[in-house]
This record gives C-alpha cells, sequence and structure tokens, in this order.
C-alpha cells in the first residue's frame, strides 16, 4: 500500500498542483464529458471493424485454401494416374500391394486427402481405375493464423489514433467549455437565459458592425424593440430609437450611467466593450429606468436621511447633564438638516429641578435659538414667554400633540403672539411651523418649534411624527438633567451646610479656604478648622468616595466624628485610627442594609423599566447604584504655635505642601496609612514638621491635583509652581492662585483647599515653671504666677488663677509623679497647663454635704471658662482657660460655703 500511494506517473507534479496523466485519462474515459462519449463511439467503431474484418479474413482464406488444395489434389491425381507404371500396376494380380507404399509415400508430404477421384484408363479408353484425393483442413487455419496479428497490429494502431484524436478534441473541447459536461452546459445556459430575462435592468449585445445580436425582455419593454429585432439582427440605426442613444449604442465607447431619453422615459446607459473579456468585438449595453425609481429613491433617501438624524439626535443630545444646554444640543441637531430655524422654551420650575405644572398659562423662558442670529429673534434667549392661548405653541402645549401650521402667511392664530414680531418673521421669508411639546414621563417640560422659509419644501402631515420623535428623545435627556439638577442643588446644599461656615477665632493661624463642587456631581470633599486646647490649632482635609446625597451626608458624619474626636484631644495617629472603625462600621451597616433590601424584594422579581428611564436616569442620580461607600482619606495635622511644631497623619490623602518664608516649595514625607475604612490593623504613623514663622501650610484634596486629563504627578509639579511663584501672597491671595492655574473648565471632582500661614507665640506671652513633689513649693510658684499676670495686665484674674492653681498643682503633687511642670499662656485666653508623669485622669463629680474632699475639681470647672486632659508620651496635661475680657466671676451657691479642697482621690483611667 505505501508503493502505492508513492506511486506517481512520470511528469505528474505534487497534489494540488496541474492534472496528472492519470487524471487526464480518466476525464478522457468519462462517457458524461463530451470527450468520452466520442472516445467511446470510436472504440465501438474500431471493435465492430476488426470483428468484421476478421470475418471477411476467416472466409476469404477458407475460399482460397479450398480452391488451392483442389488445384493441387487435380495435379497430384492427374500425376499419380498418368504415372508410368500405374496402368500395368492396376492391371496386375495384386495393384493394392503395388500401388498403396507409392500412394502413402506420395500423400504425406503434400498433406492430401483422398476426396478427389480421377479414373485411370488404359489406351482402349476403358477405365482400369481410379486414383482420388483431398484437402487437409489444418492448412486453411494456419493460413488465416498467419494473417491474424497483421490484422490486429492494423486495428490496435487504428485504435491508438482513435484515443490521440479523442484526447485532441477533449482538450479543445474542455478549453472552449472551461471544463464543464453537457448536462452543466445545458443547465449554466437555462440558468443564464432565465437570469438574462428576469432581471429589471435592459440588456444589450450590439456586434461592433452596429447590428444588435442579443436582447432581453426588459430591453425590448424599454425600448419597444420590434419582435424580429434579435433574430435579424437588424441594425441599431434601424430600430427607431433617440439619435443620441442609437449613436451611443453603435459608437463602441464607454459610458457610465449616462442619461438618455428614449420615448417619455430617462434611460441611465452603461456601455462596456465585449472584446477584453474575451468574447467577439462588440459592446454589452445595460440600461435602467431612472424615472420609476426617482420617487422611490427620494422617499428612500429622506428616510435615511432622518435615520442618520435621530442616530445623530441619541449621541449628541444629553451629553452634558445640564438642562440649558441639553435645549441647545436639540436646536443644533435639527438645524438645517431637519428646520431652518429652531427655538426651544422649557418650563422655569424645569430650570429649577422641580418638576412643572402643566397649563397654558404657564412661563416659559427660551432656552436657545439656532438658525438665525439671536439678536433678530422675536424673543431672545432667556426672555420669559407666556403664549396666548390659541396659538399654535398654546395650543400644543395644552394638546400635549404637535401641532402644524403650513402656510404661517394664512394663519391668523399665529399672529395673535405679536403682530409686529410675527410680521419680521414672515419679513425672513419663514413660511411653515411645527410646535412640539416637550414631555417626558408624562409631563410637558417645554416646548420646541421647528421652522422652515420658502426656499425649502413646507412641513407635511408626515413630518409631524418625525418631530415628535425627535422631541420625545430630547425630552428624555432635559428630563434628565432636570432631576440631575434637583439633587445636584440638594447635595450642594447639604453638602455647604455641613461644612464650616465661618472659621473659628484663633491666633495661631491664619487660613483662607475655597470648596468647589464637581460639576457632574457634589462629591464628599471636606475641610475644617479645630481650635484646641493650649492655643493649638487642628486642621481637617478630607474626602469621601462617590458623589451625591450619599456622599455628602457621610462627609457630615465624619466631620461631626472628627470633632468629636478632636474634643478629646487625641494626637492625629489615634483619630485616625478612631475614624478608620467608624468608616468601616459605616460601610458595615450600609452593607447589611442593601442586603436586607434586597432579600426584602424577593427572588424572581423584574423591575420594569419605563422609557426614558436606565442608563440616562441612573446617570442623572448622583448616587446611582450605590452600594455603599468603600472609604474615605483624611489629612489630620495639629499646629503648635508656641514651638512651631506640626505633627501629622493621612489616611489615604495627598501630602500637605509647605511654603517656606523665602518661597521654597516642599513637599514633605509624612507616612501614608490605607484609606480610611480600609485600614484595618495597619498602624497609622505621624510625622512632625518644625516650621518658621510666615510659613504657608497648603493641604487639599486630589480633585485640585488629580483630573482625567492630568495625572497626579502632573498636578504637583503646576502647584509648586504656583505656589514659588508668589513668596508674599497672603492665605486668601493663594487660593486663588491655585485655583486660577489649576482649576481645569469641567472639573470632574469636588476641590477643598486650605491655606493656613503659621504665627508664632513669643516668649513674652509664655511662662513655665518646674515644681517639686513637696506640697511646700505651691505657694512660691503660685505666687510667680501672680507676678506674671500683673506684667501681663491680666490682674482681674488672679483671684480665680490662684483658686485653679492652687487645685491643679497640689492634685499633681498628691497623686502624679514627675515631672510636674506649670505653664500659663497668654492667647485669646488665659491657659493654665499643669503637667505630670502619670496617665490617671481626675474626673468631676459633685460632692455630699457630707463630703470632706471632692470638691476640688468641681470649683475649677466653676470657675474657668473651659478646662479638660491630654495625653502626651510622657504623661498628662490638665488645662484650663479663662476668658480675658471677664473679671472674677460670680461665686455660684455651692462655691460660696465651701473652701478649697482637694482632688477626688479616685482617678479614673
Amino acid at each position: 500500500m505505501g508503493q502505492r500511494e508513492n506511486f506517481r506517473w512520470e511528469g505528474d507534479g505534487p497534489r494540488g498542483s496541474s492534472p496528472s496523466h492519470r487524471q487526464r485519462l480518466r476525464s478522457l474515459l468519462d462517457v458524461r464529458s463530451v470527450a468520452g462519449q466520442v472516445f467511446v463511439l470510436q472504440l465501438a467503431l474500431a471493435v465492430l471493424l476488426v470483428v468484421a474484418a476478421v470475418l471477411a479474413l476467416v472466409f476469404q482464406a477458407q475460399g482460397a485454401t479450398m480452391r488451392e488444395a483442389r488445384q493441387r489434389s487435380i495435379v497430384g491425381v492427374e500425376t499419380f494416374a498418368h504415372a508410368p507404371g500405374t496402368l500395368a500396376a492396376m492391371k496386375s494380380a495384386h495393384p493394392t500391394a503395388l500401388l498403396q507404399p507409392r500412394a502413402e509415400s506420395a500423400r504425406k508430404p503434400s498433406g492430401l486427402g483422398l476426396n478427389t477421384v480421377t479414373p485411370v484408363v488404359d489406351t482402349g479408353h476403358h477405365v482400369v481405375g481410379r486414383v482420388p484425393a483431398g484437402i487437409r483442413p489444418a492448412k486453411a487455419d494456419e493460413r488465416i493464423a498467419d494473417q491474424l496479428p497483421l490484422l490486429l497490429g492494423s486495428a490496435a494502431g487504428a485504435l491508438l489514433l482513435a484515443v490521440a484524436g479523442t484526447a485532441l478534441v477533449n482538450r479543445r473541447l474542455r478549453r472552449q467549455t472551461h471544463g464543464l459536461d453537457p448536462a452543466a452546459m445545458y443547465r449554466m445556459y437555462d440558468h443564464h437565459h432565465a437570469v438574462l430575462h428576469a432581471v429589471r435592468e435592459g440588456v444589450l449585445i450590439v456586434s461592433s458592425d452596429g447590428r444588435l445580436l442579443l436582447a432581453n425582455d426588459e430591453a425590448r419593454r424599454l425600448l419597444e424593440l420590434p419582435a424580429d429585432a434579435e433574430e435579424n439582427r437588424r441594425p441599431i440605426a434601424d430600430l427607431g430609437l433617440e439619435p443620441r442613444l442609437s449613436a451611443l449604442l453603435t459608437s463602441g465607447r464607454e459610458a457610465t450611467d449616462e442619461v438618455h431619453l428614449s420615448g417619455d422615459r430617462l434611460l441611465a446607459v452603461n456601455v462596456r466593450p465585449t472584446a477584453p473579456y474575451g468574447g467577439p468585438a462588440g459592446s454589452a449595453v445595460t440600461l435602467r429606468d431612472t424615472t420609476e425609481l426617482r420617487a422611490l429613491t427620494g422617499r428612500a433617501a429622506v428616510a435615511q436621511e432622518r435615520l442618520r438624524l435621530i442616530h445623530d439626535a441619541g449621541l449628541r443630545i444629553g451629553t452634558t447633564l445640564d438642562v440649558g444646554r441639553t435645549a441647545a444640543e436639540l436646536a443644533d441637531v435639527a438645524v438645517p438638516r431637519f428646520a431652518d430655524v429652531v427655538t426651544v422654551e422649557l418650563l422655569e420650575p424645569v430650570l429649577r429641578g422641580d418638576e412643572p405644572e402643566s397649563g397654558t398659562a404657564a412661563d416659559l423662558r427660551r432656552m436657545a435659538v439656532r438658525g438665525v442670529p439671536p439678536e433678530s429673534a422675536i424673543y431672545q434667549v432667556g426672555d420669559v414667554i407666556r403664549f396666548v392661548p390659541g396659538t399654535p405653541m398654546a395650543a400644543s402645549l395644552e394638546s400635549r400633540r404637535p401641532v402644524l401650521v403650513e402656510d404661517l402667511r394664512r394663519s391668523d392664530t399665529w399672529r395673535r403672539q405679536d403682530l409686529e414680531g410675527t410680521q419680521r418673521v414672515l419679513d425672513a421669508r419663514i413660511r411653515s411651523l411645527i410646535a412640539v411639546p416637550l414631555q417626558a414621563r408624562g409631563v410637558v417640560l417645554g416646548l420646541a418649534n421647528f421652522w422652515r422659509s420658502d426656499h425649502a419644501d413646507d412641513f407635511e402631515e408626515e413630518d409631524l411624527s418625525f418631530a415628535e420623535e425627535l422631541a420625545a428623545r430630547a425630552a428624555i435627556s432635559i428630563d434628565n438633567a432636570r432631576r440631575y439638577t434637583r439633587e445636584h442643588t440638594t447635595a450642594v446644599t447639604l453638602q455647604r451646610s455641613l461644612l464650616p461656615q465661618t472659621l473659628p477665632e484663633q491666633s495661631a493661624l491664619e487660613v483662607a479656604h475655597r470648596y468647589l463642587p464637581a460639576q457632574a456631581g457634589v462629591g464628599g470633599d471636606w475641610f475644617d478648622v479645630i481650635p484646641l486646647p493650649g492655643a493649638r490649632v487642628a486642621l481637617v482635609v478630607g474626602d469621601v468616595v462617590g458623589h451625591g446625597l450619599h456622599a455628602a451626608a457621610t462627609m457630615g458624619r465624619l466631620r461631626t466624628a472628627v470633632h468629636n474626636f478632636s474634643a478629646l484631644d487625641l494626637p492625629p495617629d489615634e483619630l485616625l485610627s478612631h475614624l478608620d472603625e467608624l468608616v468601616s462600621h459605616i460601610d458595615t451597616d450600609e452593607a447589611r442594609a442593601a442586603s436586607g433590601e434586597a432579600g426584602g424584594r424577593g427572588e424572581g422579581v423584574e423591575e420594569t423599566v419605563r422609557p426614558g428611564t436606565g442608563s440616562d436616569t441612573d446617570r442623572a442620580r448622583p448616587d446611582a447604584g450605590r452600594t455603599g461607600i468603600t472609604g474615605a482619606t483624611c489629612l489630620y495635622a495639629i499646629y503648635e504655635p508656641v514651638a512651631g511644631r506640626v505633627t501629622l497623619a493621612r489616611a489615604g490623602h495627598p501630602g500637605p505642601a509647605v511654603v517656606h518664608p523665602d518661597g521654597a516649595v516642599t513637599f514633605p514625607e509624612v507616612p501614608v496609612s490605607p484609606p480610611l475604612g480600609l485600614g484595618g490593623s495597619v498602624p497609622v504613623e505621624t510625622a512632625e514638621l518644625t516650621l518658621p514663622q510666615g510659613s504657608r501650610l497648603v493641604l487639599y484634596t486630589n480633585g485640585l491635583v488629580e483630573d482625567r486629563d492630568r495625572d497626579i504627578g502632573t498636578g504637583l509639579d503646576q502647584l509648586r509652581t504656583v505656589l514659588a511663584t508668589g513668596a508674599d501672597r497672603t492665605p486668601e491671595q493663594t487660593c486663588a492662585a491655585v485655583l486660577d492655574a489649576m482649576l481645569s473648565e469641567h472639573p470632574s471632582d469636588d476641590i477643598a483647599l486650605l491655606v493656613a500661614r503659621t504665627h508664632l507665640l513669643g516668649p513674652s506671652r509664655v511662662a513655665e515653671w518646674e515644681v517639686s513633689s513637696d506640697p511646700a513649693a505651691v505657694a512660691p510658684v503660685r505666687a510667680a504666677c501672680l507676678r506674671t499676670l500683673e506684667s501681663w495686665g491680666l490682674e482681674a484674674l488672679e483671684f480665680t488663677t490662684e483658686l485653679i492653681l492652687s487645685e491643679l498643682i497640689t492634685n499633681a503633687i498628691r497623686y502624679g509623679a514627675q515631672p510636674i511642670r506649670v505653664r500659663l499662656l497668654h492667647d485669646r485666653a488665659l491657659i493654665c497647663e499643669v503637667s505630670d508623669g502619670t496617665s490617671a485622669s481626675p474626673h468631676l463629680r459633685r460632692a455630699a454635704t457630707t463630703d470632706e474632699g471632692g470638691r476640688g475639681l468641681f470649683l475649677v470647672a466653676q470657675f474657668a471658662q473651659r478646662w479638660g486632659t491630654r495625653y502626651t508620651p510622657g504623661g498628662k496635661v490638665i488645662w484650663t482657660e479663662q476668658s480675658l475680657d471677664e473679671g472674677r466671676p460670680e461665686r455660684g451657691p455651692d462655691a460660696a460655703d465651701d473652701v478649697l479642697d482637694q482632688w477626688d482621690d479616685v482617678p479614673a483611667l
């Protein structure tokens, strides 16, 4: 098998190449082809001729053999009969004994039999005896066998000639028929004939001498040809065609869609020569009746253009969530492809985001005019319009259906609105109008008016449905923008109400701020300035992930939490850790609520989506698709004006920028922790900076330095450049310069910016003492403090300060540990601080009348404006604040009878 598979005729190409000898032989012997049928016929004729020749040869050889044998027999018999001694032997007593041996010796060499008899006579003419002789048949067969090779060779040669002739015929036929067998050629002819007469285009074949060779039925109909035009091969010039058309058909030149008149028809004629495509010299002509197609083509073109316009309207209308911009986009799409002039008016509540109440007496505001200069319109963009009852516009609003005015010149109702203004419209050659209400979800939002001038076709009834479809698409986008405007306004209001309305008074920092909501939706950015005990100030900037009401509400919760944690006087790292835990709880609670809400709807329940909702509606809702916040970022910094030290910590938030008094801008390295809600067990790290007086600390959210067209690296470089160009700017000027240089045209995220210039609390306003653990040290320290108050001009506060310091120092000596320090700060208030080396904190309680102690801290709280405890790495600080413009406060009823007492001896950890 392997040898057979590898066998190949000599001269065969590889598989897939031209046919081999075997394949050609098979095609030659295939009786389905013309050559195969010719070969079979020739083979049959050759075989028949060979058989006839063999039979003729047999019969001829047998006759010739018999004649020759007979002649030889006669000669032999006569010779034997007249031979000497034959007569004497026959007359002897024993003739057989004498003649038999001689007869056998003569018969065997001659091959004769005894079939011929000759008499032997004597001299008296008496028959003495007879001599017989015959033919042996074997001699005739041998004669035939000798001639058969020549006959068969001649037959084989004739057969080979027949095969060679058939091969030549087969090759020529295949070249002329492209390898098709008779059945395929018959089917192809039928198919081509059917197609030729079935097509709706006329087809002509014209010879090179201008005669008609072929015409299909459509050509006969279009040219009204006589029945015998094709059969008689009549000249084209004799067919009665238009001269220009006849000249084109006989010219032999190429033509493409040339329009020629034929009777009352306009024919599009195409002419191509046939010779380059293997045919005889001549031309192939196709004819198409453009008269019949003109109306259909016009209607199809209009329908196609309107489909494109509807498609473009879906892409170009509603690109923003701005009501006015969406109305203008409707006008831009419709001019000039559907109307020459378009005006759009919206009801006043729509502009505010409210849902309007329908009615013809409602006020509308013009939002867009396209197709004419805005100043030439009857009403300008921004004008408030109230349409007069009975006008087409009022009728459209009332009926909620489009209204057509085919000829404005004959419309008295339209002119009721403004006789002078409508005359200007007519003078501008405006002739036709369609007024369509803009309505979505069954609510009318406004009106769109489409106008056409006299250089275009007037509007017709069939234009109403298209105008209504175009207006409906725009109305959905306007309604989405309206709903977004409402929620955006609500979110902005909520956001601004949750942000600081005014900054608290403090002397450590000069602060300026900016907050800009994103156009795509209010986010959760916030900032804060929180005064802390000890003349310190906390600066906070944060960003809640997401947009809309949910982000704004979450921002308010986080801002409140920061205030509460700041009231505990927590360091930045601890505050952010608590805030991280709070955000995690918020996420968990909202995830559970969302899961319960989804489960409450049940399985297998599908929500029906009304037209006009879906993705557009979701886009209009700032909190659409919300499943809970995914985190927030925050930067918390505490500035201490005595030492000019800033302690910072950040959770996923951009680091601050520092502008030094000499104008140098740096971005200090602050360890970054994961965003709030994602931190988990990762500890928050802090960084400390010491800033000279006059430095500017710049805090911001990522919306300032990062945008869709700008990465954060580029944004930081731009911020550095802006900050470095104005070393002497105030914080307010710095905020303005930064936003002018870095604010994009359409910000995609909120921006919160906080700029604080540092101030130091001078040494003359700070007094500090070390206190030993001896109770006797209380009096000297108290006396030194009173002298300091006198130098500051605060004699009015000496009594309350003496009382407060006595209680705090005594408590530190009794219950605290070294080192014990006392510090007085003269700021907007008088601040007294007593620190020790323990972390146990006292707590306020009301002592009973029978208690000997426990009233000291109560008295401190009564005489101080504020008081509290803060922890340090080495212990704690008990502080109080007293207002500078207050003298000795009136003593309460409890204080009137009580004397200074000691701290409660039950510390609270």
